[in-house]
């Protein structure tokens, strides 16, 4: 497994690889798989370790739809490039087993996002021993700013001339705008002719 980020997709072509950060929340994460079931597009989940201990029911709805699981660390600690290596790697290895716990037996974490990017090449190491491939993103929608719905799908729409993997979230907060930009986006890739991928592991 390469310790380096992966940006790219795994299929050949136009494609669009969605990565779904910060839940699973009861609220949002429903309504972001209702869409995506609704036009037949897949994502990558990156799971919060501990809200996967909370909502263990969520990350099962999340792998019995098909998607992919990613570890997003235990508690979305965004300065933990700046902790000790033993902190970086309780934050990804403990992360991994209480998502694959709630997700239930057989269930694979294939990638690991650090919370705001904070990587380090230790952490991408730890992760990709653990066959978890370092993800990164080619777009940041900044839904998590609330900018309106108008405004992320505008910087969808201009940023995926920079690569496939698109930034989104499903948790931290008020996520009405992601939902009511991807009801909006999901048919427009379509249209566009993009398949929907995965980030290449």
């Amino acid at each position: 497994m390469s310790a380096e980020i992966t940006h790219e997709s795994e299929d050949p072509g136009k494609t669009v690889n969605l990565t779904i950060d910060d839940g699973p929340d009861p609220g949002w994460t429903v309504k972001v798989l209702a869409l995506l079931a609704k036009y037949d597009a897949k994502a990558t989940f990156c799971i919060i370790g501990s809200r996967a201990q909370e909502y263990p029911d969520l990350v099962k709805k999340v792998t019995a739809a098909g998607h992919r699981l990613c570890d997003h660390s235990v508690d979305h600690n965004t300065a933990m490039d700046k902790r000790a290596e033993s902190y970086q790697e309780g934050q990804v290895l403990d992360a991994q087993k209480m998502i694959e716990k709630a997700a239930g037996e057989g269930a694979r974490v294939s990638y690991y996002r650090a919370p705001g990017g904070a990587f380090t090449p230790y952490s991408r190491e730890v992760a990709a021993s653990h066959g978890m491939r370092p993800l990164g993103w080619n777009v940041d929608t900044r839904d998590w700013q609330n900018p309106g719905a108008d405004r992320i799908v505008e910087t969808v729409k201009k940023g995926m001339k920079e690569g496939p993997t698109v930034l989104f979230h499903d948790g931290g907060g008020n996520r009405g705008q992601t939902v009511a930009a991807l009801e909006r986006l999901l048919p427009w890739f379509k249209e566009q002719g993009y398949t929907f991928s995965y980030p290449k592991i």
